[in-house]
């Protein structure tokens, strides 16, 4: 089976951030991710105390009640993302997170797309070693999200060529955008160094549903995928009780 992570941002939420990390490594999850350690500053102890890798950590969205989702494509705004950026790089290194999703934000058209190159290949530089992510992020549920697609992302992947930034594969956003997520990670999974994983419809423990996670994840352990499989959805009730997923 692969390396299963729990997102902390939505997973353990019965627990105060203080607590959550530890839980996760008591319920037998092998690793975490939390979507913005900004937001409190009990993030860090927190995931120090449990001892558990940070396999990824968001850019900043401090305004992401209001509809914000990042800046990186939105033309204008290249100040504002290369600070966030680096308070990000900060963060990654603070908590020892392996990477930094960035988030490409509500924009469109040749403009934004210009833009977001050219702020991916500046964090890129700017980042080291420090490996980077791009995610494709369905319509449905986030529409004007900038990078919606993975063949958009793909292009963008290849047109960069950088060796430090790769896919970030959600198996639910693969469900909504293309319907057929086995056939998304064919033509797109050896450019993916991240997966999370939910169940649809919902949005719940990826169990039952409409996405065969038994077949996905034996094609990852088949194809020999090294990285991380997070669990990055809403438990239907408390988390410890839909768990037999990751065993």
């Amino acid at each position: 089976m692969p390396r299963f992570a729990a997102n902390l941002t939505l997973l353990f939420t019965e627990w105060p951030v203080a607590e959550r990390a530890m839980a996760a490594r008591k319920a037998g999850f092998e690793g975490v991710e939390v979507l913005f350690p900004y937001t409190s500053p009990d993030w860090p102890k927190a995931l120090a105390d449990a001892d558990l890798p940070v396999a990824l950590i968001n850019t900043p969205a401090p305004d992401w009640d209001s509809g914000g989702r990042g800046v990186a494509a939105v033309p204008g705004q290249k100040a504002r993302f290369r600070a966030e950026f680096d308070q990000a790089l900060e963060m990654a290194h603070n908590v020892n997170a392996a990477r930094i999703h960035i988030m490409a934000g509500l924009a469109e058209g040749p403009r934004a797309n210009d833009t977001f190159l050219e702020n991916l290949r500046w964090a890129t530089e700017e980042a080291g070693n420090i490996p980077l992510t791009i995610e494709p992020i369905n319509p449905i549920e986030i529409p004007g999200y900038f990078l919606n697609d993975f063949d958009q992302a793909a292009g963008i992947l290849d047109a960069l060529n950088a060796p430090t930034l790769a896919l970030q594969f959600d198996a639910y956003h693969a469900h909504r955008i293309t319907g057929d997520v086995m056939g998304t990670w064919a033509k797109h999974g050896a450019r993916a160094a991240h997966v999370q994983v939910a169940g649809h419809p919902g949005r719940h423990e990826p169990m039952s549903g409409e996405i065969d996670y038994p077949g996905f994840f034996a094609r990852l352990d088949s194809e020999g995928y090294q990285g991380w499989v997070s669990g990055e959805y809403h438990p239907k009730a408390r988390t410890e009780d839909g768990l037999s997923w990751i065993i």
